[in-house]
């Protein structure tokens, strides 16, 4: 017998958390050999090239004459990725930056960030600026870097081993990829 959901008096009935984060690459093989190769995550799934103009225009808001490849990773505990490379004829091939309306970034967790990050410059990639560690405030103790995937998505990696923020922070109360059922 299953648990029953969860349930609220606000928001989604039934809400259990974030499934998977779709994100739209240039190069759909290219972005899973990074996702695999580089970050560790485990190629799940190629669902082939989808073209549908009523489908495009309806239930996803792009362009009539849009069609797209996708597929998803899983990169441990937390949400799946799913990828899409979309070719449409109104495409911006230029990545939000964080501070643009839509801007974004994807954070991992990792248990050591310097050998995390030494593993990103042993791979080429671009690490942005030196690994930071927060001295004072609600998340004191975090470390953190960002780093930019091929096609200038930016990501970080974070870390905070002896948890985050003191005992009493709000911070504390933040979703952990190390313990997923706490």
């Amino acid at each position: 017998m299953s648990a029953s959901p969860p349930r609220s008096s606000k928001g989604l009935p039934g809400l259990r958390g974030t499934e998977h984060i779709g994100l739209t690459v240039p190069d759909f093989d290219a972005a899973v050999d990074f996702f695999t190769r580089v970050i560790g995550c485990d190629f799940v799934l190629d669902g082939g090239t989808y073209a549908d103009p009523d489908f495009m225009e309806r239930q996803i808001g792009v362009d009539r004459q849009a069609r797209f490849r996708w597929g998803f990773v899983r990169c441990g505990n937390g949400p799946n990725f799913e990828i899409f490379e979309y070719s449409a004829p109104d495409q911006t091939d230029a990545p939000p930056r964080n501070s643009d309306i839509g801007g974004h970034h994807l954070a991992f967790y990792v248990d050591d960030i310097e050998a995390a990050v030494a593993h990103l410059k042993a791979q080429g990639v671009t690490v942005q600026g030196d690994i930071q560690r927060i001295e004072e405030g609600p998340a004191v103790g975090s470390l953190w870097v960002y780093f930019l995937s091929p096609w200038g998505l930016q990501m970080e990696l974070v870390s905070y081993p002896n948890g985050k923020g003191p005992e009493d922070s709000p911070a504390r109360r933040l979703w952990h990829p190390g313990r997923p059922g706490q």
